[in-house]
This record gives C-alpha cells, structure tokens and sequence, in this order.
C-alpha cells in the first residue's frame, strides 16, 4: 500500500469520497464499488418537535480505513488521538460540501431535496479496524414531520461509496419526539447483484449529473402522529 503524505495525502482523502478513482487505490479493486460505509443515523427533533438536524455516524470498510490514517500517528504511540484525526475529519466534510453531503432529505411524495447546513461537530475516530466519522447537518429551516413522513437517504450518486444502514440500530429519533418513529426500507438484492456484472468501464462513462447510485439507496422514513 503506498505512503501518502502532506498535500497528495491530503487530495487522495478528498477524491476517496466524492466518488473519483483513485491511481493505484481504484486499481486494487475490480470493479464498483471501491468504498463501503455503514450508516448510523439520528435524526434531531426539537422542543418544537420538528426536525432540526441529521447526525450521523459513517463507518468506513477496513481496507479504506487503513490507506486514510497511514502517517496520521504523529507522535508514534501507535495510535489515534482525536487531534491526530482532526485534520482528516475536516479535509472529508469539506470535501462532501459539493456534493450534498451525500444526504437527500426531503417530504415523503416530494422530489425537491430540503437544503442543509454546513456540518457541525465533526470528528473522525479510529478502533484500530475501522474509521468512522461523525458529524451534524442542520435543516436550513425546521421541519414538521407530520403523519405523512420524512424520508432520508444517503448514498454516492456515482455508486464510488456503497452507502448502506447498519442493522442494528440503524436510525434513531434524537430529542423530543412524541409519538415520532424511523423505520428503513430494506436494501434491494436483486440491483446489488445486477451491480455486480457491470464492468469499470461502465461507471467511467458515467456523466457528473448521473445519479446511478440512487436506486441502492435504503430509504428512512420518520413519520410522527397527525398534528
């Protein structure tokens, strides 16, 4: 695996998760996807019971995990502090900023997306294993769940990162909820498998405005009684 360091280091980190391959990195792998995360969700609701934020914890797949932290150990303890992984943390959010986060929330039967905030309260932490990020997205403007849902999605519209739920504990209600719930769809085997025979050439063709990656989105919904 090759040592990466001060500006490439930091470039490759960027390019790793909007979806771009990587030389020497995407070569390792035969075809998509080249990065996995496991989503952990919360979604905020406050005293007005409307949703606020979307707080999220993505963790990232081994082999990604430990190509990111190679040279982060500053001190050479042989392990990650939180200061040691700051740079890291702030390099990924930044870098998602063009591309929404990966993050789709928007009224259940709604196209539009609802806007989002920049992120607060990131940080990136590392097991020894694995790498997951956390950090908060704020709604521009609250908003009122209601009976008829809130959905939320995370994926790469390119298919670079398999986006998917944990399962367990996948979404939670965070704050003053009363009678407010999430519930997510389960993944589709049949488009992961068809996935599965589309060849490397198939996805560099792929224009900036496709979003190919949608159709293995697992939806969350969060509905909340009639008000």
């Amino acid at each position: 695996m090759p040592y990466w360091s001060g500006p490439a280091k930091r470039a490759a980190l960027r390019l790793a998760l909007v979806g771009v391959a990587l030389t020497g990195f995407a070569a390792s792998v035969e075809a998509h996807p080249h990065v996995w995360a496991t989503v952990r969700s919360e979604v905020v609701i406050g005293p007005q019971n409307e949703i606020t934020a979307i707080k999220h914890a993505w963790t990232f797949d081994e082999f990604y995990s430990a190509m990111a932290v190679q040279g982060l150990d500053s001190n050479g303890d042989g392990t990650y502090a939180k200061d040691e992984l700051e740079p890291l943390a702030k390099v990924n959010v930044e870098s998602l900023k063009d591309f929404d986060y990966f993050t789709f929330v928007r009224r259940e039967g709604e196209d539009a997306f609802l806007p989002l905030k920049g992120p607060e309260d990131y940080w990136v932490e590392y097991d020894g294993t694995a790498l997951t990020l956390h950090f908060t997205l704020p709604l521009e403007a609250p908003l009122a769940p209601r009976s008829e849902g809130v959905t939320l999605d995370v994926y790469d519209p390119s298919f670079f990162v398999a986006f998917g739920f944990a399962e367990k504990d996948p979404v939670k209600i965070a704050g003053s909820a009363p009678g407010c719930a999430a519930k997510v769809a389960a993944p589709d085997p049949e488009a992961a498998e068809d996935a599965k025979a589309l060849t490397e050439s198939f996805f560099s063709q792929l224009g900036p405005d496709s979003n190919y990656g949608s159709q293995f989105a697992q939806t969350a919904t969060v509905t909340c009684g009639a008000q």
